[in-house]
């Protein structure tokens, strides 16, 4: 068989009578049928073979390709490229050899019936990942369209919201879109209490109390929402910590000694889908950048316990690496051999043993050496002054 043998057809609640007629066409002439229950239920009058989504999810490439040389079609919810399996299928298997039939995304099912220009809303998705992720994205005046886990995630949601003084939100489920049972149920976030479907899309309008927790996306959060025991990257060095990082989507991070794990956080939190690996050797300081990580929507974050360089063996190579403690030259030689080209590394030094070392470096392999000293306002007896931190001598610089 030459060309596209690989079918994925986007399917909704109206099952075959909403697909256009080519689209059906395919599902009728396929010797095999791939998706979950309710696919095979949506399509139960098409004769062919049926097979379930395999356990675990991870083999469903290997059971496609089994079936290579037949007509083969998988059903999916939707867009089948819009946080659905076609894109983990198009990783895995040549496009030439897949063509794709989306319906329409449920996302796009729920900005009309909310009356939302689909441009101005965040489109998350909770669905088997963990819920705490979207609390990055709570925000004054934001409007959120998540995809979530099951009829509990809504509730799990409202409390979010609630917690950061976001309780008038108003939170709308949509279930069976499109379909004969559509249903809706609307309230707001400090008052939920509504039994929904297991499969549904919640649309959330943010709305802030004058008391709302202010977490922005923009790195340099206030050190008072991290956990810490006072040895962290404070809130002005690590804004400008991260701007060196460049945070880009996708992009995935070594925060070595990551203490508290606030530059891996506000890393994750800067751009859709960066990732993390926080290396850290103390064990109470890993649980606290696990803490920080799931309250501040930052659940993906990767702690490794151990020290560098031997921490480092095996790990994923980063785009970036942030060296906020334990800084040597063996520590640096081991983290710039393993970053991508265009990777940026970053290092920070307090003490004058590291701020020494970073000279030494910096002298050998170039890139920004640069002082920065931050002074508070502090009661001086009746009175107040400027009390200086500790200035943090920062060195930059980007593989090429």
């Amino acid at each position: 068989m030459t060309g596209p043998w690989l079918h994925i057809v986007g399917i909704g609640e109206d099952g075959m009578a909403g697909l256009a007629p080519a689209t059906r066409a395919v599902v009728e002439g396929a010797e095999v049928i791939v998706g979950g229950d309710r696919h095979h239920v949506l399509s139960e009058a098409v004769s062919a073979e049926r097979v379930a989504w395999p356990s675990p999810f991870d083999a469903m490439i290997d059971t496609l390709l089994s079936f290579k040389g037949r007509r083969v079609v998988v059903l999916a919810t939707g867009d089948p490229l819009w946080y659905s399996v076609g894109a983990r299928i198009g990783r895995a298997i040549s496009p030439s050899e897949i063509v794709y039939h989306p319906q329409l995304s449920a996302f796009q099912l729920a900005a009309a019936r909310m009356g939302w220009s689909l441009a101005d809303v965040e489109t998350l998705t909770v669905h088997g990942r963990p819920v705490e992720q979207m609390i990055a994205f709570i925000q004054p005046d934001a409007r959120l369209l998540v995809l979530t886990t099951g009829a509990e995630t809504p509730g799990k949601i409202a409390a979010f919201l609630t917690q950061r003084g976001f309780g008038e939100s108003r939170m709308s489920v949509l279930a069976a879109m499109g379909g004969k049972d559509e249903a809706r149920f609307d309230g707001i976030a400090r008052a939920w209490d509504h039994a929904v479907p297991e499969f549904n899309t919640l649309a959330v309008d943010c709305v802030a109390a004058p008391d709302a927790a202010l977490v922005p996306r923009v790195p340099g959060l206030a050190d008072d929402l991290f956990h810490h025991d006072g040895t962290m990257t404070k809130r002005e060095v690590r804004a400008a910590t991260l701007a060196k990082l460049m945070p880009m989507r996708g992009a995935h991070l070594w925060d070595i000694g990551t203490g508290s794990g606030s530059v891996a956080i506000e890393w994750m939190r800067a751009a859709r889908f960066a990732r993390a690996t926080a290396i850290e050797p103390r064990a109470d300081r890993r649980a606290m950048a696990a803490a920080n990580a799931l309250a501040l929507g930052a659940p993906k974050l990767a702690i490794v316990e151990g020290e560098a360089p031997a921490a480092l063996e095996g790990l994923e190579p980063p785009d970036a690496i942030f060296i906020g403690g334990g800084l040597s030259a063996e520590v640096f030689a081991a983290a710039w051999k393993a970053l991508r080209p265009l990777g940026r590394l970053v290092a920070n030094a307090v003490t004058l043993e590291s701020e020494a070392a970073l000279i030494a470096l910096q002298a050998e392999h170039g890139g920004d050496l640069v002082r920065i000293g931050v002074d508070r306002v502090e009661p001086v007896g009746r009175y107040r002054g400027w009390r200086p931190a500790m200035p943090v001598v920062q060195w930059s610089l980007v593989k090429r």
